[in-house]
């Protein structure tokens, strides 16, 4: 390459490489979605044009993030946006990266109320407001209620709100699970993707995990399941007479969280499952 300018391909290459010996997750695509980031194209674009030189300026727009995804700093963060839901949002280090997972909170609520057939719901943790805003979206004749005791996750769930067109259906509230705020007539839905890690499994956590989301969004305490009593007392004293809860859980809490919501009165508690069959959100009906 020496005497010409690195082409698309030949550095594509090279990142792959270097951030494979830096034990980093899909270093393949982390250099597609960085070099794609660094030009503002997106990675179809990218791969249309991998015979192009690239600009001095351009190598080095693209080696902070370079040596920064080395360090193990997650791709969502470096972009500043993640796809949940078919959405993309917006999201810093004061919130956790979107996972697929937690989309089956939305997929089970569309099947509790079909046809829109949701009018007050309320999502306790929102972070980077995935859960609150996909559910706006989803149900347009809704209301809903984001609560969040982090500030700087508040900002950015204000600002997914925005961009998604949903802020004027959307109260944010900073504040600890336990004092969700009552609303006339009760919620008929009460989200929660609370922090479920165990000590244990966050020791055991990548270091992207470990070293750059907030650790706070992930581990309530030594089981992991310290969160779910709460989210469900809060909950089962704001919702309507045969309102649902559906709380995302960890891969083999089902029992456990199954107990806890039976505890504090709740009907009808299943344990769904994830596409790789473990568990991953515990629901149930307060009773009429």
């Amino acid at each position: 390459m020496e005497g010409r300018a690195p082409t698309v391909r030949e550095i594509l290459g090279k990142t792959e490489g270097y951030l494979k010996e830096r034990g980093v997750d899909a270093p393949r695509l982390s250099a597609q979605l960085l070099l794609a980031q660094a030009l503002g194209m997106d990675r179809l674009g990218l791969v249309l044009a991998m015979d192009r030189p690239l600009t001095p300026e351009e190598l080095d727009a693209y080696r902070p993030l370079v040596a920064r995804r080395g360090k193990g700093e997650p791709v969502a963060y470096l972009l500043g946006e993640r796809e949940f839901f078919g959405f993309d949002f917006k999201v810093t280090p004061d919130t956790l990266i979107p996972r697929p997972e937690t989309e089956l909170v939305v997929e089970r609520a569309l099947e509790l109320f079909p046809q829109g057939a949701l009018s007050r719901f309320a999502d306790l943790g929102t972070g980077s407001g995935c859960l609150a805003v996909t559910l706006a979206v989803k149900f347009p004749r809704a209301r809903g209620l984001a609560l969040d005791k982090s500030p700087g996750a508040l900002a950015v769930a204000r600002e997914n709100a925005a961009r998604h067109g949903v802020a004027d259906r959307l109260d944010f509230v900073e504040a600890d699970f336990a004092a969700l705020p009552e609303t006339a007539g009760g919620y008929e839905l009460v989200v929660s993707n609370p922090p479920y890690v165990s000590v244990a499994e966050y020791r055991e956590c990548s270091r992207e995990v470990r070293d750059f989301e907030p650790s706070t969004a992930l581990v309530p305490g030594e089981t992991g399941l310290e969160a779910v009593p709460v989210v469900a007392r809060a909950a089962f004293s704001r919702l309507a007479p045969g309102g649902r809860l559906l709380v995302e859980i960890g891969w083999k809490q089902g029992p456990g969280a199954s107990a806890l919501l039976a505890e504090a009165g709740f009907a009808d508690v299943a344990v769904r499952r994830d596409l790789a069959g473990c568990d991953r959100v515990v629901e149930g009906r307060k009773p009429d």
